[in-house]
């Protein structure tokens, strides 16, 4: 029974992803599926999002570097705010501005995610406050990777603000 799925570097495409979230509709092995690298973009991430919404099974979904953008991230976010099983999430490198980390931030808020990964992005100071508002909410994270976001020191401020309510590491 397959349980992880690795397809990091394989330039899947949007394409590639339907036909993988077809499978994914009706799948109750799979917890681990990893598409980084796959250029998937804003279209392949609304097939994911289809797959999220029915899917019960999956824990760790990293789709780092990848061209998914905000609007890549609307689509994921609506879906994952009701995902009760994903508990690792890979975003780095996604083209990700202060919009999307907006739509990212409500799906932070969900009660068993750990691990949230937002490196090499662009969500500056405007995103560091939406996510400081998310983590107010969230007791379950332990790990969030803002590396590289150009966050400042106004939004560290807002981290800061957000730790005290949190256990982030």
């Amino acid at each position: 029974t397959l349980t992880t799925l690795n397809l990091e570097g394989n330039y899947i495409l949007a394409d590639g992803v339907q036909y993988l979230a077809q499978m994914l509709q009706n799948n109750s092995t799979l917890t681990m599926l990893n598409l980084e690298r796959n250029q998937i973009c804003a279209k392949g991430a609304q097939y994911l999002a289809s797959v999220l919404k029915k899917n019960r099974t999956l824990t760790i979904l990293d789709l780092g570097w990848n061209y998914i953008s905000d609007t890549g991230v609307h689509y994921l976010a609506y879906e994952l705010q009701k995902n009760t099983t994903i508990k690792i999430l890979k975003f780095g490198s996604n083209k990700i501005s202060a919009n999307g980390a907006q739509y990212l931030a409500q799906a932070s808020e969900i009660q068993t995610l750990i691990t949230f990964d937002l490196r090499e992005n662009q969500i500056g100071s405007i995103g560091a406050q939406y996510l400081a508002h998310a983590l107010q909410h969230n007791t379950t994270l332990i790990t969030l990777d803002l590396r590289s976001n150009g966050i400042g020191t106004e939004g560290a401020q807002y981290l800061a603000s957000a730790f005290p309510n949190n256990m982030v590491k």
